[in-house]
């Protein structure tokens, strides 16, 4: 009870209802909101609140930008130096195979000089960098900067230093068109160089490979290498290809379902190698044509024979 002439202390003191508060505030929120929304009267407000507490934001994360660079100058870093590592090691392997690389080739040439046997001719390549990646998601194909111009054809096999990345199937004055061994239209003859079993290779569609139509027996194990077997006459022999990596056999079916990986860079490659057209191997006729092609050229015309003296 108040006493007259004394007044309430504040904090006794009451506003309006929670009630009359409540219907206030919630029609002044519609009322912004339309506003904002039919006319964009606080669009202007935004953006200069927005401008003037940038600088606010960038120092608050000021911290955690630099703590972050720092990180990324050591990571980058380790990096550096483990690949700095990894390409030495990695070059001291290839002396070591170029060594006897060497040797090989001199020993293969005196076994082909013993028996008789006509040397392989070195194929000629073109370095050929890519530009972009085909437009069609459901290819795989790639464009590099070499045409017809540089002396690429249809046919001619492209490769990186590890094996066969895919085929040039068509050809523009300046680019070409390189479809890449794991497209789902791409077949490619190999063999497996443990046993020697000759068979096809087929792309998926989805960077995988599939060697198809072998039987369910066939000696085909994880890990084996597939290489180019040449029967094709476009692809140079002896060329890695892929390599198996799951082999399934059911008894309910006569083929074997063999998934394999391609060995070349066929997703992270920047730049490959064009090898030239295999030339084509000229058989020598049979001996009763040489014979008859011989007799052919020795005998006379009929107009030019000799008279018969007296």
């Amino acid at each position: 009870m108040s006493v007259v002439g004394h007044q309430l202390p504040p904090i006794f003191k009451r506003g309006p209802a929670p009630l009359t508060r409540l219907v206030f505030f919630v029609t002044l929120s519609l009322a912004l909101l339309v506003l904002d929304l039919k006319y964009h009267y606080l669009e202007l407000l935004r953006q200069s609140m927005a401008t003037a507490l940038y600088p606010l934001q960038r120092a608050a994360f000021a911290p955690v930008d630099f703590l972050g660079q720092i990180g990324g100058y050591f990571n980058d870093l380790t990096r550096v130096q483990d690949e700095n590592a990894r390409l030495k090691r990695k070059e001291l392997e290839a002396a070591n195979w170029l060594l006897r690389q060497q040797d090989l080739e001199q020993e293969n040439q005196r076994l082909r000089a013993l028996l008789d046997m006509k040397n392989r001719q070195p194929t000629p390549g073109t370095l050929a960098e890519i530009l972009y990646a085909g437009r069609d998601p459901f290819t795989r194909r790639v464009i590099v900067d070499k045409g017809s111009q540089h002396g690429i054809a249809a046919g001619q096999v492209a490769v990186d230093e590890a094996g066969v990345l895919g085929q040039v199937t068509r050809v523009y004055p300046l680019q070409s068109e390189v479809t890449l061994v794991t497209d789902k239209n791409q077949a490619v003859p190999v063999k497996i160089m443990r046993s020697g079993l000759r068979a096809v290779l087929f792309g998926s569609g989805g960077g995988q490979l599939e060697l198809r139509f072998l039987a369910a027996n066939a000696d085909v194990q994880p890990d084996d290498l597939l290489v180019t077997s040449g029967l094709d006459g476009l692809y140079q022999p002896g060329l890695p290809v892929a390599k198996v990596a799951r082999v399934d056999r059911d008894a309910a079916y006569s083929f074997a379902r063999i998934l394999c990986e391609p060995v070349a860079g066929v997703e992270k490659h920047g730049q490959i190698l064009i090898l030239g057209l295999r030339d084509a191997v000229v058989l020598p006729p049979p001996p009763a044509e040489a014979a008859e092609a011989t007799e052919t050229r020795t005998k006379p015309a009929p107009g030019k024979r000799g008279r018969r003296r007296d």
